[in-house]
């Protein structure tokens, strides 16, 4: 039913206009969120669950009032759609939508502002209507450098997550350059994927998903198969790489809170020997996996007694110890010097934690920092010489720092005189041609006047 107060659309009142050309996107059918669309997308792709999306957007009342407006903030608007950060028909809307495409959507309450409506924009249990413009969208990024990207195609039940530790059933289907190359379903614990052949970024997804979901993992060589590719798949490297996984059931581990010391104690020697063996075949983040665990599980531990007391300190320090070198492989040179920070707190004068520390300080270019640390070691042990061969080489750096410094300053400053030189020059001329111009019209004056006086 219409009534005049109803905002028009195409020259007819919204709701009617709704009645004759709206579809109902909502999964239940209810007619909650009917849509129309204004201007067809430019593809046929639509967002997937948690994708990134840009939208511009009008929302009215239905009586025509505009009560929010991006376009009138001159800025669009970003949110992870299917991901309840935004009013449930925007949800549905959106993940409607395709790339370009513009529509309007009439709104019930339950699916906007419910029965308390928005203070001072909308009145409790109010249908309003949004357009919508589409402007961009893309996956969810899992990882600070973008290295895993997830879109998700069926979303998972429950709240819950697998956590380092969990044992995860899951279906696999991995592609490169459109190829499929491994379709299986595999076991693994999470964390140690590498052991079934799962690639790391397909293990880092997994605390991100729910029991039933299914996504598609975008992987950058780095989480992939690295540089050394996967001859197996036949797959070079430096691949990007493209899984489509389903978590199909998970038991999740213990965590921290759920575990007495000597149950953390007993479980750090096994990590830790998990950790050593990643890192001796060269799989330094997967390390980085297994000792970053024993950190979490022993940093708040104080211990009872002398003998867990040393253990606690002997596993931390270790593993720290371990983390600094796991992060020189893979030149995260910031997470070395806070690793080798950590140990200096429990063992100031720890040999291994300040030779790291240097060492990172110097391929971060601090070459009197890395000296400090250096000569430090030369302190706690003497006749370590390749701490007296990094004190040579910091040396060397400084003196060709401060040389780069001095040419760059000499250069700095004969620019500065040459402009100045050049800019005396333009005066000088200038001036001189004032006075030129000033002489020149002297002359004529005193011509002027002389035939003007009585011959």
């Amino acid at each position: 039913m219409t009534t005049d107060q109803d905002v028009t659309m195409d020259g007819q009142p919204a709701t009617a206009m709704f009645a004759a050309k709206g579809i109902d996107v909502t999964p239940n059918k209810d007619q909650g969120v009917i849509k129309v669309v204004k201007r067809q997308g430019l593809d046929g792709e639509r967002p997937m669950i948690g994708d990134r999306v840009t939208v511009h957007y009008t929302g009215k009342l239905l009586a025509g009032k505009k009560f929010d407006c991006s376009r009138d903030r001159k800025e669009p608007f970003s949110f992870n759609v299917g991901k309840g950060q935004v009013l449930k028909a925007w949800d549905i809307g959106v993940l409607s939508m395709q790339r370009g495409e513009v529509c309007t959507l009439l709104c019930k309450p339950e699916y906007a502002y419910g029965s308390a409506g928005n203070p001072d924009k909308v009145p409790p249990s109010s249908l309003v209507v949004f357009e919508m413009e589409l402007l961009k969208f893309e996956g969810e990024a899992l990882t600070d450098d973008s290295g895993v990207i997830r879109r998700i195609k069926v979303k998972g039940d429950g709240y819950t997550n697998p956590n380092d530790g969990s044992t995860v059933e899951v279906h696999l289907e991995g592609r490169c350059g459109g190829r499929l190359f491994d379709r299986r379903d595999v076991t693994f614990v999470v964390g140690e994927a590498e052991d079934k052949g799962v690639p790391l970024g397909v293990d880092r997804a997994m605390d991100k998903m729910q029991k039933g979901e299914c996504c598609v993992l975008y992987l950058k060589p780095k989480y992939g198969f690295g540089t050394q590719g996967k001859p197996e798949y036949k797959i070079g490297p430096d691949k990007d790489i493209i899984y489509e996984v389903t978590l199909k059931n998970f038991q999740r581990a213990k965590e921290s809170w759920e575990m007495d010391l000597p149950e953390k104690l007993d479980l750090a020697a096994t990590v830790k020997h998990k950790g050593n063996q990643y890192f001796k075949a060269g799989w330094y983040h997967q390390a980085v996996i297994q000792y970053q665990r024993i950190v979490s599980w022993l940093e708040m531990e104080c211990g009872t007694g002398v003998e867990q007391q040393k253990r606690i300190q002997s596993f931390m320090l270790t593993s720290h110890l371990n983390l600094a070198l796991c992060f020189l492989r893979i030149k995260e040179f910031s997470q070395v010097v806070e690793n080798c920070n950590k140990v200096i707190e429990l063992d100031e004068s720890n040999e291994k934690a300040l030779y790291r520390r240097g060492e990172a300080r110097l391929l971060r270019n601090e070459f009197s920092l890395a000296m400090e640390d250096f000569q430090h070691v030369l302190q706690v042990n003497p006749s370590n010489r390749a701490a007296r061969a990094q004190i040579s080489i910091c040396q060397s750096k400084i003196k060709e720092h401060h040389e780069q410094d001095k040419k760059t300053y000499a250069n700095m400053f004969q620019k500065f005189a040459d402009r100045d030189a050049k800019i005396g020059k333009t005066k000088r001329r200038r001036d001189e041609s004032v006075r030129s111009c000033m002489n020149g019209e002297v002359g004529i004056k005193r011509r002027r006047r002389s035939q003007d006086c009585p011959s």
